[in-house]
């Protein structure tokens, strides 16, 4: 007997489970713009060298006056390759003789150009104020921009793997509040950063928590629903993202200042954190940490909220401990970090998950660069972008409704990299066919990761589900680092990285079905669960829905 047994006694799909969804749902769409946010706080507006003819109105060289802005312009700042005004260097002395066109003057030599000793000028017509603008990230320091993402996702991999084990160590609700004050307070706090080295500290501070805050979420779901709904929850929780990217392209074209921005996201986690009280813990997760009587306290307390009654009668401690005996007397031995190197059939699934969430997100990346070349509004492109993840992810819960898991996956990652290998050798001048595919791209690896999420879920034991979700996330973030790292490869050649964009998803098809299959199948609750191959018939009456 299985937990799912206990979980049909409080109720497995009832008022409880809608609530906790829905919360999460909030909690999600609210958090994820967070992981965004650099795409508009750090945009890089269009901008010029401060020129002392042309921006300061108190002088008057050579009667200036008479001339309009853009003759100004042309005399004091050089043009570049395609004949636009340069970013970073400007003349050395005003050039009067660029304002006669029509005439020849021999013996001239190149004027002298000089960086901007002066500072910047802006264009602040489409984006009002950002780090950028802020600290001048342009030019020489324009690398410094990087900086922030870098360490944003350093430390999403670094506290994705800590905060993973100690969510098994201390429980799912007690990491959730905490990663939640942490967040809300790291991330208001940088929205009144004084200096860059600052504000990239507490984004690091940030980052270190909102992965594991989202596995934490995912693992609740998952822990509190029977086997025929898991799928459900994490799909609905996949489109919270997608919601939260549109949010905050919304939220972006709305708020063209970067530290109110900052300030207006990162708010409603102080309340996120307030309300993370009445959280439950995983009955799931105490149960098998030898914590029985407080698995049979939330237990209850779930079965109270789902209207059922009399469960003080039937729902008792001895039922408790006859039912899950088993997992019970394993869960006398303590399991650790080290008991995933010495179960061989537990780590290579590790192997197996790390490589596709790899394989995943270093294409998914790889097509944001691309698609950001769509046009210039990218408060537009932000909403079309979750509009389209949002696509992908109902079609991944029709399909994980209906058929096998490895193989809604492989079809997925094999659409996904068909797609991009074919976009790569597309001619330039198709331009409406090579966005059509990259949006398509972009959609099916939305629905492939949230098909992976489902079967990742269903795979890994409740003993050590946060500090192996911990480990997948990590990979995950590597291949999100590695995606714009490998546009390097175009100093070869400029289909290499796309070649291996579309090659990864197509390897990681053939990975997945090198695992098993989960479909209706009840979730491993210990290692021994995993090297025994327990739970490989179908549960009796096992409908989807």
């Amino acid at each position: 007997m299985t937990f799912e047994v206990l979980l049909d006694q409080v109720g497995s799909l009832g008022r409880f489970q809608i609530l906790q969804l829905a919360f999460f749902f909030i909690y999600v769409t609210s958090l994820y713009p967070h992981i965004l946010l650099e795409n508009f706080t750090a945009a890089i507006p269009d901008h010029r060298c401060w020129v002392h003819i042309l921006d300061n109105d108190t002088v008057s060289d050579n009667d200036p006056g008479t001339l309009n802005q853009d003759a100004l312009l042309r005399i004091s700042i050089p043009l570049d390759s395609n004949l636009r005004p340069e970013k970073c260097r400007r003349f050395v002395h005003p050039q009067w003789q660029l304002l006669h066109l029509n005439q020849t003057f021999s013996n001239i030599s190149e004027p002298d150009t000089e960086p901007c000793v002066d500072g910047w000028v802006y264009d602040r017509s489409f984006l009002f104020s950002t780090i950028v603008t802020e600290w001048d990230l342009v030019c020489e320091s324009e690398s410094q921009k990087s900086l922030v993402q870098s360490l944003f996702m350093a430390g999403n991999i670094v506290g994705s793997l800590i905060y993973g084990y100690l969510s098994d160590r201390f429980g799912r609700k007690i990491m959730c509040s905490w990663s939640l004050l942490q967040l809300a307070i790291s991330d208001t706090c940088a929205a009144f950063a004084p200096t860059f080295l600052i504000y990239c500290s507490l984004r690091f501070l940030a980052g270190f928590c909102i992965m594991s805050t989202l596995g934490n979420f995912f693992s609740l779901a998952i822990e509190w629903t029977s086997h025929q709904s898991q799928s459900m929850a994490v799909i609905l929780l996949s489109c919270a993202c997608s919601a939260g990217a549109m949010l905050l392209g919304g939220l972006a074209f709305a708020i063209r200042d970067w530290r109110t921005l900052q300030l207006t996201v990162s708010i409603p986690m102080f309340i996120s954190f307030l309300s993370s009280r009445w959280m439950v813990e995983s009955a799931r997760w105490l149960i098998i940490k030898n914590q029985p009587d407080k698995g049979l306290k939330e237990l209850r307390r779930v079965a109270h909220i789902n209207g059922q009654k009399n469960t003080k009668e039937t729902l008792t401690i001895e039922f408790l401990r006859s039912t899950m005996q088993e997992e019970l007397d394993r869960a006398k031995v303590k399991a650790s970090v080290w008991s995933l190197f010495r179960a061989p059939k537990l780590r290579i699934r590790v192997i197996y998950l790390s490589f596709v969430n790899v394989a995943t997100s270093l294409p998914f990346y790889g097509l944001i660069l691309n698609l950001q070349h769509l046009g210039r509004n990218v408060y537009m492109f932000q909403v079309l972008f979750g509009a389209v993840i949002l696509t992908g992810t109902f079609v991944a819960l029709w399909t994980t409704a209906h058929t096998p898991r490895r193989l809604s996956q492989m079809l997925f990652m094999f659409l996904a990299g068909l797609s991009i290998l074919v976009n790569t050798f597309l001619d330039q001048e198709m331009q409406t066919l090579r966005v059509a595919l990259a949006t398509l791209g972009a959609g099916v690896l939305s629905a492939a990761t949230s098909s992976c999420a489902v079967h990742q879920s269903e795979l890994i034991p409740t003993i050590v589900r946060g500090t192996i979700k911990g480990i997948t996330i990590m990979f995950s973030m590597i291949g999100a680092a590695l995606a714009p790292t490998l546009m390097i490869l175009t100093s070869y050649s400029s289909h290499l990285p796309w070649i291996t964009y579309g090659v990864f998803p197509i390897l990681a098809g053939l990975i997945v079905l090198l695992l098993p299959e989960t479909r209706n199948l009840p979730l491993p609750n210990t290692i021994q669960d995993v090297e025994n191959e327990k739970g490989t018939r179908k549960l009796p009456n096992s409908s989807i829905y």
